[in-house]
């Protein structure tokens, strides 16, 4: 992919989720209700596409109001064993529905980061936080591949169905790595190939959008983070997800070719490991 297309994909993206986050500003609708990158203005079907997700209607009632948008693709927080004390990082954190979610484990210790390119998002999690006084969670702008914080101070990284839309996910990696401390860890919802994806959805800004044609194959996912240096790799599917990815684009046959899994890694406690 050379730099023209990776560029036309992040606009698009930005695009996209900045519409989403408008739409639910203003409580309306935008694209795809019941898909990753669509938002109702109807809360039942918010609702009812984050329990189809694996969260819970208790999750849902303890976060603030516009937080839960219905976006996602999974629960990482399932996965990632949040202990009082730690740092959290969110990749692609949106109106903050992970993070704030996040905090409530930390119980009033530690640290969450979201990090959002879309301007929108950045401001309605602020907004969100600013509402309901989470004190320990920020709310930065900036990209996935080139995250703005330091080395080696993140115990944990989450990510909701965000890395698949990067066109750069070796870059992602490698900054995810940087940013975490000897020991720490991957929790990641997303959406990932089971076979090689058809030209026309690959080539579809639309789909990449929404979160599909951008999925990488498991095997393609799987090299580029050993070579990045983590460990402990696991990337599991999730075969009942395929029932709502079909909602995503109605018709176009995605669900054949992509699956939401859950994502985890380690990075290793020294390099010599």
């Amino acid at each position: 992919m050379d730099d023209k297309q990776a560029d036309n994909i992040r606009q698009a993206v930005r695009d996209s989720y900045s519409k989403v986050a408008e739409a639910s500003n203003e409580g309306n609708t935008f694209g795809t209700e019941s898909s990753c990158c669509g938002v109702s203005s109807d809360e039942q079907i918010n609702t009812l596409t984050s329990t189809r997700l694996g969260y819970s209607e208790e999750d849902l009632k303890s976060v603030p109001e516009g937080a839960d948008m219905g976006l996602g693709c999974g629960n990482p927080r399932a996965i990632a064993s949040i202990q009082p004390g730690e740092t959290v990082l969110d990749l692609g954190s949106g109106g903050g529905f992970d993070c704030f979610l996040a905090a409530q484990e930390l119980k009033g210790t530690g640290h969450v980061i979201g990090v959002d390119m879309t301007p929108a998002m950045i401001s309605k999690a602020r907004n969100n936080a600013e509402k309901s006084n989470y004190t320990n969670v920020e709310f930065r702008l900036g990209e996935i591949e080139f995250l703005p914080v330091a080395d080696n101070t993140v115990d944990v990284i989450i990510s909701n169905c965000v890395i698949n839309l990067s066109p750069n996910k070796s870059q992602v990696f490698r900054d995810a790595f940087r940013a975490l401390a000897p020991g720490g860890r991957l929790a990641i919802s997303d959406v990932v190939a089971s076979c090689e994806l058809p030209d026309h959805i690959r080539n579809d800004l639309a789909l990449y959008s929404g979160c599909m044609a951008g999925a990488s194959q498991i095997e393609e996912l799987e090299a580029i983070m050993k070579d990045t240096g983590f460990t402990n790799i696991r990337i599991a599917p999730k075969d009942d997800s395929r029932d709502f990815i079909k909602d995503w684009a109605p018709d176009r046959g995605v669900e054949e070719y992509v699956i939401s899994a859950h994502i985890e890694a380690t990075k290793p406690t020294s390099s010599c490991c």
